[in-house]
């Protein structure tokens, strides 16, 4: 590997050699006089080592690529090829060999395997390339971090977003903003802004409580290291807390510290419980004025800094990181776009209070697992070598508070630990969820930077294709300092190239005085009316005037956070999290990649970040809903990726997968009309396959061992178990025949008819008992094509084995195709069928009597069109017997 090393670097280590030199002969002249040289011999050669070493672990890489090992990536590779051969001999062999008396149930078979196989293509070839990476912390201190100056790491500004204090718990919420405060990094380098879209004033007492326990919580953890470093997990996990503990004093401050939580805990309990009851005056604040957000849908802007002003400082006399409350304007008649809208007014706001270069985007419900999640991320972000074009560093999602069987496969490991790590060696992951680590200046629309081109390969006038023979001509024209200078200004142009030569700083105005390429009022126009927050969009580096006064900063928060701000500017289209989907992760990441940006996945041994996920059935279903509706918006939006982004800098591969996550829900289609053919073909006794040839039976029997010897290899190389494997294919079918089926019809009826959608908040309940909520039912109309699948399998079943048994020995043979097509999808449906019965081991009635309805009009549709007996009267077959 090439290391480049500066001149002052060389002279040091030549400094040290010559002083090594002159030791060395000294110590070698001196050796028969002296007993002990051998000793200092040995100690200065350790030192010098050292030095050695630390010098050169400075100028080494942050972090590195560790491919999968050839042994398991080279045979997977040619499974996904000799699987694709097996498909076109598979395709070859269903085309030309129809079923004439069941064409129909034939052709609908085939359109269907046709999509899975398309399906299974884009979801497969963007993990050709699977990587994982390793950071070096200590690399990462030693070059930021040295002994006796200011800590040199990029500051973080940490988005902490709730809405509903009802469905998401203060508590929860105080945890996760403890876990921040408390975070492994400079304390002047983070602050952390929580974001209440509900501007309650349950969340604004809660969080006032939050700052005043920090000041006893943040020293605590920093003092003896602990992990996590959210205190509700700390004190419940199950641990030898004194391990690795030998400090005197830490049994008695942990006690102190357990019970000052547990004092805490009653007074955001008394807090929930006076919130219940709303006063018919409205709440009002200590002051006796009432609380600006009594009207949820009517208030103004909320800004309220708890720490990190007025010299507030822990128990122990120490600066503690800032917290800031914010709750933007909301105005009758105003679009305030959700979730995406509420994360661009944080980044407004904190550019004009902290504007740290880099951003950190949480829920309330995921707290910082590992203290040392933002330096893994700073291996990234910061590395001077590949830094420059990462865009955010993406964690994968933890989660505690699951039974261990993952009834609905709620880890998700088969995304987080085999998808994403394919993404991640091609360009990188494709939405920017919780635990996110992003850089501002991507956020804000700014191209990549890219490498320099070589010289005398094109000129400016014509196409590159044509300069072959007169581009060195020209490129010798354009060498004249004044064509050099028209040159670097037309290229800086063009790709937006941020460069603030001078910033005037003011107390009632920071204007822009010189930027190359984009004017003054351009920027307004793309950024909005606040010439404090353009000046901060040119600082790529962060970073806010020393002279101006906090109270004009607010006063300029407060501006940036108005409903109207981003009237006729680029917010939502072009800069920040992009509007037009509930799943704004997935535009803003598209957006982000289509500018020539990269994303790194980054997995720690220690999960970085941990939360909460909705463990009954029915809040599954419709956390999965929201996600798939987000998907058919973007399907229908211009921001489609099968149109949208072509010449960027879009890899193909990363298309692919881009593509695959906005078409997912239109394979609910085919899969809920293939999952209702068993049961046609065991009602019917015909089937969707003709007589199978020896030639038919290598093909159907080589299409089953691909499969799994796809799976089997994924599982290898991405560490993901059988149990959780074969829990993702289940809710793969459960999903896709309730909740991504249900998206597509709300998808539709919104592009067609205009009917918007509700945004449903999911619960995040407590830990009241373990696994409390898993068989708790919620009636939903999500549950009902399920249990109607499962009904009409079931029937079919029992029809097709009576069939049997009444028809003799010969008929068994043809049976045992369509049972195993049937048996198949009960068993995907088997968790699905144990969240229905619940702990009273019976089915909900509403749920029954809907899904036998469905199911009876299926059969009585079926009874028409292809009755018993014949049209003409029931046909009298030769027994074989003389009744005479």
């Amino acid at each position: 590997m090439h290391v480049t090393v500066s001149p002052v670097q060389t002279c040091v280590e030549l400094y040290y050699v010559n002083c090594l030199e002159l030791c060395l002969n000294n110590i070698v002249t001196s050796i028969h006089y002296h007993p002990c040289s051998f000793f200092l011999l040995e100690c200065l050669l350790i030192s010098f080592v050292g030095i050695f070493v630390r010098m050169d672990e400075g100028r080494q890489p942050l972090s590195r690529k560790l491919p999968v090992p050839s042994s398991k990536i080279s045979p997977y590779r040619l499974i996904i090829i000799l699987r694709l051969v097996i498909l076109g001999l598979f395709f070859h062999y269903r085309i030309l060999h129809p079923v004439n008396d069941a064409y129909g149930l034939w052709l609908t078979s085939v359109i269907c395997e046709i999509w899975f196989a398309v399906s299974w293509i884009l979801d497969q070839f963007p993990k050709w390339y699977p990587i994982t990476r390793e950071t070096y912390l200590d690399r990462l201190s030693i070059r930021y971090e040295k002994e006796g100056k200011p800590s040199e790491l990029a500051s973080v500004d940490v988005f902490v977003s709730t809405v509903d204090p009802m469905k998401e718990p203060p508590l929860i919420t105080a945890n996760t903003v403890l876990s921040v405060l408390a975070v492994d990094y400079p304390v002047e380098k983070v602050a952390c802004y929580v974001s209440d879209d509900g501007a309650a004033m349950l969340t604004f007492e809660a969080l006032s409580e939050t700052s005043e326990f920090a000041r006893k919580w943040v020293p605590f953890c920093k003092k003896f290291s602990i992990e996590p470093r959210a205190p509700e997990w700390y004190f419940c996990q199950k641990i030898d807390y004194l391990k690795n503990k030998v400090h005197p004093s830490f049994v008695r401050e942990r006690r102190a510290m357990k019970r000052e939580y547990e004092e805490f805990k009653v007074r955001i309990n008394a807090l929930v419980a006076t919130a219940q009851k709303v006063p018919e005056d409205g709440w009002t604040m200590q002051d006796g004025t009432p609380w600006p957000g009594n009207n949820v849908r009517d208030h103004p802007g909320m800004i309220q800094v708890f720490l990190g002003h007025s010299g507030v400082r822990d128990v122990d006399g120490n600066e503690l990181p800032r917290l800031v409350y914010v709750s933007r304007e909301k105005r009758p008649g105003f679009e305030h776009h959700k979730k995406a809208g509420a994360m661009n007014a944080l980044i407004r706001v904190s550019a004009v209070l902290s504007n740290a270069p880099y951003l950190l985007n949480v829920d309330c419900d995921h707290y910082i697992n590992n203290s040392k999640a933002l330096r893994e991320a700073m291996c990234f972000m910061m590395d001077p070598q590949s830094g420059k074009k990462v865009c955010y560093v993406q964690f994968p999602q933890r989660f505690d508070g699951i039974d261990r069987h993952d009834r609905y496969s709620n880890r998700n490991v088969v995304f987080f630990d085999i998808n994403m790590k394919g993404l991640d060696g091609i360009q990188g992951p494709i939405y920017v969820g919780t635990g996110c680590v992003f850089r501002r200046h991507a956020l804000y629309g700014y191209d990549a930077p890219v490498k320099k081109k070589p010289r005398g390969k094109t000129c400016n006038c014509w196409p590159r294709w044509c300069c072959l023979c007169c581009g060195s001509r020209k490129n010798k024209k354009a060498k004249t300092p004044k064509d050099k200078k028209k040159k670097s200004k037309n290229k800086e142009t063009s790709k937006q190239i941020h460069a603030l030569e001078n910033i005037e700083e003011g107390m009632e105005e920071l204007a822009i005085v010189k930027y190359t390429g984009i004017s003054q009022m351009k920027l307004e126009k793309k950024f909005g009316q606040s010439p404090v927050f353009v000046a901060s969009t040119l600082l790529e580096n962060g970073g806010v005037p020393h002279d101006a006064s906090p109270a004009s900063l607010l006063r300029e928060a407060i501006q940036v956070i108005s409903c109207g701000y981003e009237d006729k500017t680029e917010w939502g289209k072009e800069v920040g999290w992009i509007y037009g989907s509930v799943t704004e992760d997935i535009l803003t990441g598209f957006k982000m990649h289509c500018h020539g940006w990269r994303s790194v996945y980054c997995i720690p041994k220690r999960p970085a970040f941990k939360g909460s996920a909705p463990i009954n059935l029915s809040d599954r279903l419709h956390q999965v809903l929201r996600w798939a509706l987000g998907s058919v918006e973007i399907f229908f939006s211009r921001h489609c990726p099968i149109w949208y982004g072509y010449g960027g800098g879009l890899k193909w591969l990363e298309r692919f997968s881009y593509i695959n996550s906005v078409v997912y829900p239109w394979t609910s289609i085919p899969l809920l009309v293939y999952c209702t053919l068993p049961a046609i073909c065991l009602l019917t006794g015909k089937f969707i396959v003709p007589e199978i040839s020896n030639y038919a039976s290598l093909i159907f029997i080589s299409l089953f061992i691909s499969i799994a010897a796809t799976g089997i290899i994924e599982m290898q190389w991405g560490g993901v178990g059988i149990d959780d494997w074969w829990r993702n294919e289940q809710f793969w079918v459960i999903g896709g025949a309730s909740s991504h089926f249900f998206a597509l019809f709300q998808g539709l009826l919104k592009v067609l008819a205009g009917v918007n959608t509700n945004f449903t908040v999911t619960s995040k309940g407590a830990d009241d008992g373990q696994f409390s909520e898993l068989y708790l039912f919620k009636w939903t109309s999500l549950l009902i094509p399920p249990t109607t699948l499962l009904i009409i399998n079931i029937v079919g079943v029992i029809v097709g084995v009576s069939d049997a048994i009444n028809n003799g020995y010969d008929s068994w043979g043809p049976l045992f195709g369509r049972l195993f097509f049937a048996l198949w999808v009960i068993i995907h449906l088997y968790p699905f069928l144990k969240g229905l019965l619940g702990k009273q081991d019976r089915m909900p009635t509403i749920i029954l009597v809907w899904s036998i309805l469905l199911a009876s009009i299926l059969t009585l549709l079926w009874v028409r069109i292809n009755p018993f007996v014949n049209r003409d009267g029931p046909v009298l077959e030769v027994c074989g017997l003389n009744c005479d």
